[in-house]
């Protein structure tokens, strides 16, 4: 928030939830005449985040897995909608944390379902749907092939194991996938396996309380 301030942009903080959140923004755009650009239930959004499948698939055309962070879902419908127009055989993976994955819960409803916003090292995914959604709710109900849940302790384990074996910094967010693998929590996994690491916004201090802990 202080590098978005420090560019010279207004930021508003309210609301105690991402509902609530986008209710305040959905105001503010009515009543200043702005444009709301959505963080991920847009057209334009997905498509630009399906050009990361794009440059997989041209990379190793052999992949038959991926697993793909899942929250609000336009990153999982974007790489799903590109991998599976070109090889139908992919198969897809979303992974969230276990408590309050707003996306899988509604899959499972067949609506959107409002859950309760609890802490998380995967603090990027947290959040519900938006009280309207238009596109991804239906793309990852006709892309996603399996949803993973993972813990707390399987997403620290996951960063642990990036930093200490790759040399990567992952946020929790970004690390939910290797965290599915480390767990063996994958039903079906094929030969040629792609993890989209999506974000490196790590807190260093709680990185390094978390390598400190999991050291034998």
């Amino acid at each position: 928030v202080a590098a978005i301030r420090n560019m010279g942009s207004e930021v508003l903080m309210d609301g105690g939830t991402y509902d609530e959140a986008a209710d305040v923004a959905n105001q503010k755009m009515n009543d200043l005449d702005l444009t709301m650009i959505h963080p991920f239930d847009d057209p334009d959004i997905i498509a630009g985040q399906g050009t990361i499948g794009l440059e997989i698939i041209e990379d190793l055309p052999e992949i038959d897995t991926i697993l793909v962070p899942l929250s609000g879902g336009g990153l999982i419908s974007g790489v799903a909608l590109a991998l599976k127009t070109i090889k139908p055989s992919i198969y897809v993976v979303g992974v969230s944390m276990d408590h309050g994955p707003a996306m899988v819960e509604s899959i499972k409803a067949g609506r959107i379902v409002e859950v309760d916003e609890q802490p998380s090292l995967a603090d990027a995914l947290v959040g519900g749907l938006g009280r309207e959604n238009h596109y991804t709710l239906n793309m990852v109900t006709k892309y996603m092939d399996e949803a993973v849940l993972v813990s707390e302790d399987e997403i620290a384990a996951g960063m642990v194991f990036a930093l200490e074996e790759h040399h990567q910094v992952f946020e929790g967010g970004g690390a939910v996938g290797i965290a599915a693998l480390l767990a063996k929590k994958v039903m079906h996994l094929g030969k040629h396996v792609v993890i989209v690491a999506s974000g490196g916004n790590a807190n260093l201090p709680t990185l390094l309380d978390l390598t400190q802990n999991l050291r034998p």
